[in-house]
């Protein structure tokens, strides 16, 4: 049932995008400074504006895209080792830009060292499975996922990012756990029944399976993958008229996924037509 897997692809996109006016109040450009002649202070003074605005710089690089800029804005404010919640931030961000910039051993540590810093710092445990499953580092995965569960049990992102570890590991239990629990709190998430509906197949429960690609479907009829999966398991159950339609439509509707089209053309063309 190799057609049923597919590659996950993750984004990863700077935090500081979504929440800028809480990272600008948290970094805004200090005050004037009171007069002073105390060379501690004065230095002290002047870490803090570098580390503000080096950091705002590394934000608006972030903004545009320029990850590259980015980077050494962040490690320079890592280099000076702020105080919390300041020192996970500017990891957490480093951490993005390194991922951009296909720096992902690089982008592991530095979500793992936001993490150390902060333990509840769920966004970096996020981006931390994504970047051990680009490496391919399977148990790395999981257990950042578990560690992500743990802190957020309720949350769908950790339950989903578990789920997928889980999945390719071969964990069945765990994966359909996890994705039954996503679809307990919405019901109408299509992709958790898509993914739900691969594990049932993994497993060869057909019927399940069939079940979860028809309700993704459902949902959202446009899904490509989950029919061209219900097509291969129409197919299995010899109901190849059924299966010869679905691949019909996927090779219609593949919304610009050329192997996907591809395939789903080879697979009804295989299928001789009633």
């Amino acid at each position: 049932m190799k057609a049923l897997c597919r590659t996950v692809v993750f984004v990863f996109s700077a935090a500081a995008v979504s929440s800028l006016p809480a990272y600008a109040q948290q970094y805004a450009t200090p005050a004037p400074a009171p007069r002073t002649t105390s060379l501690p202070q004065l230095h002290a003074l002047a870490r803090g504006r570098e580390i503000a605005d080096r950091f705002m710089l590394g934000v608006s690089d972030e903004q545009r895209g320029d990850y590259a800029s980015a980077l050494p804005e962040f490690e320079r404010v890592i280099a000076l080792h702020p105080p919390e919640p300041k020192y996970s931030t500017a990891l957490y961000d480093a951490g993005i830009a390194y991922a951009n910039v296909h720096r992902l051993r690089d982008a592991a540590r530095s979500f793992e060292a936001a993490i150390a810093a902060d333990p509840g710092f769920l966004a970096a445990m996020a981006n931390l499975v994504a970047v051990d499953i680009a490496l391919g580092d399977t148990n790395g995965a999981r257990s950042a996922a578990d560690r992500f569960v743990r802190a957020a049990p309720d949350s769908a992102r950790a339950l989903y990012s578990r789920g997928l570890v889980a999945l390719q590991q071969n964990d069945l239990a765990t994966a359909r756990a996890d994705f039954s629990q996503l679809l307990r709190n919405d019901p109408k998430y299509a992709l958790a029944h898509y993914d739900l509906g691969v594990t049932e197949a993994r497993a060869g429960r057909w019927a399940s399976a069939q079940r979860e690609f028809a309700l993704a479907l459902d949902i959202a009829p446009a899904y490509a993958r989950a029919r061209f999966a219900l097509g291969t398991v129409l197919l299995r159950e010899g109901k190849r008229a059924d299966a010869r339609t679905a691949f019909e439509q996927v090779a219609r509707d593949a919304n610009g996924d050329v192997a996907l089209q591809n395939l789903a053309q080879a697979m009804r063309d295989a299928i001789h037509a009633p």
